[in-house]
């Protein structure tokens, strides 16, 4: 069973319900939870649901923001018994689908983080910010596998694999956690770790939502002694040099030092140096877990391209963040597009040099290679549903634009993946995936065959329903065969 009519005729009716706030539905969600039940009619409904991409608009009957697991359960009780989809949602970052109808639980108060020097753990709530954990740890000496924002959500960016600077030395952020805390479609609320509930730990960490909300999680984390890194921005044929010579530079650095290599197109404004602004720029970011003097020594190559701007030096860890310097908001709609290249072979840089290079009309935004390898390549030491170990390079796409050009942006974005097709795994990795990728045979792409596989036969088991499915969502799936073992 499906659960996709029951779930729409309950929807239905909750919208009813929901127009008058003294209802039994409204009645029922508030005395079930202590934090705050929102209505479309209510003060403040609409911020509570606004999301970092404005390019996804959430349309809820209800929002619920929790004070603690107990509300959350009873707002998935409540949910399942009304037939109700439910939707989680911390900082918004991670938004691919509307949640249209049915709950949405927004976890932004629960945003506790600690920190346990000893063994080297971090205890993170649902609502906490990347930021929040790289600052507690460093005040110990020590460091998560964080990506490059560190404004994101720390639950939804790690369970959705975690890719960032520290991961070609460390692997994926979702390799480090320890154990997670889970309220299930039945509203249970169950410790997931390595001993406790496998198949559950296993497809939690890269099936993300789709088996429940976490209401917070454990994370090994890992001495930070010294970090070199920064970004440099190279125009023209220094531009072009730093392309060409990427690849073969990339190949023969040790695992402690992660880069990125991105073409930026970006605004005229007063935030980009005037040498940048209007223009195609090629971005090379860098962190070296080791000090300053090796750090210069393997980015001397690059170096000699050209003339340049930005910097590369020592950072404290808690500046990490600052190497990639994301936008703190998206202030127009963003349109994402996400593969994964088997290497970067010379006929894959003309193809990029061409369609967008210094000379290609490109519309705002950042085309960006992040290296992969090193322990990105190796399996977990506590196997996990992140796959598509065997790629060279992440490929991944963003770019804003008013909602009127959209059609005009996704057009020159596919352009690039039907050049690039050649080169491309056909894989993609859970987190870099976007409202473009809401297609069944899309998020099947995010998993290895046997991996889907086994995720779509637990989530029959777990959440028969389809109770959580506003996401990239993993269908119930054939149970007759028991789950295998990854």
């Amino acid at each position: 069973m499906s659960g996709r009519s029951s779930i729409n005729e309950g929807s239905a009716s909750a919208a009813q319900a929901a127009d008058d706030p003294g209802d039994h539905f409204a009645t029922r969600l508030r005395s079930a939870v202590k934090g705050a039940v929102l209505f479309p009619r209510d003060p403040g409904f609409t911020a509570e649901h606004a999301g970092f991409n404005p390019a996804v608009r959430h349309t809820p009957e209800a929002i619920v923001v929790p004070d603690d697991a107990g509300d959350i359960r009873a707002t998935v009780r409540l949910a399942s018994l009304l037939g109700l989809p439910v939707a989680v949602q911390a900082t918004g970052h991670g938004i691919s689908a509307a949640a249209d109808g049915g709950i949405l639980i927004n976890t932004r108060r629960l945003g506790s983080v600690t920190i346990d020097p000893v063994e080297r753990v971090a205890r993170v709530a649902a609502g906490a910010r990347m930021r929040e954990v790289v600052e507690a740890a460093a005040a110990h000496g020590l460091a998560a596998i964080n990506g490059a924002s560190l404004d994101v959500g720390a639950v939804g960016y790690t369970l959705g694999g975690g890719l960032g600077p520290l991961g070609r030395k460390h692997g994926y952020a979702a390799d480090h956690v320890r154990a997670i805390d889970l309220v299930t479609p039945g509203g249970r609320l169950l410790r997931l770790s390595p001993d406790q509930h496998e198949d559950l730990f296993w497809a939690v960490r890269g099936g993300k939502s789709n088996f429940g909300v976490v209401t917070s999680m454990e994370i090994g984390l890992v001495t930070m002694a010294a970090l070199y890194g920064g970004a440099l921005f190279f125009l023209g044929e220094a531009a072009d040099r730093v392309v060409r010579a990427y690849p073969a530079w990339a190949a023969e650095l040790p695992e402690e030092m992660t880069t990125t290599l991105a073409f930026m197109r970006l605004p005229e404004a007063p935030t980009v140096p005037p040498p940048l602004q209007g223009r195609v720029a090629v971005r090379l970011t860098a962190a070296y877990l080791g000090g300053e003097e090796e750090g210069e020594r393997l980015l001397a190559p690059m170096l000699a391209a050209g003339p340049k701007l930005g910097s590369m030096g020592a950072l404290p860890y808690e500046k990490i963040g600052t190497i990639a310097n994301d936008p703190p908001v998206a202030p127009l709609p963003v349109y994402e597009r996400t593969g994964l290249l088997h290497t970067l072979d010379d006929a894959a840089v003309e193809r990029l040099l061409a369609l967008a290079g210094p000379d290609a009309t490109l519309p705002p935004g950042v085309i960006e290679l992040r290296q992969l390898g090193g322990a990105l390549a190796r399996p977990a030491a506590v196997p996990n549903a992140i796959g598509h170990r065997d790629a060279g390079f992440l490929l991944f796409m963003a770019n804003p634009a008013p909602a009127d050009q959209a059609r005009e942006v996704k057009g020159l974005q596919q352009n690039l993946m039907d050049a690039l097709e050649p080169h491309l795994t056909g894989g993609m990795l859970p987190n870099f995936m976007s409202s473009s990728d809401l297609a069944p045979e899309r998020v099947r792409a995010a998993y290895t065959p046997a991996d889907y596989e086994r995720l779509a036969r637990l989530k029959q088991l777990h959440d028969p329903r389809n109770l959580f499915r506003v996401n990239h969502n993993i269908e119930p799936g054939d149970v007759t065969r028991p789950a295998a073992t990854p």
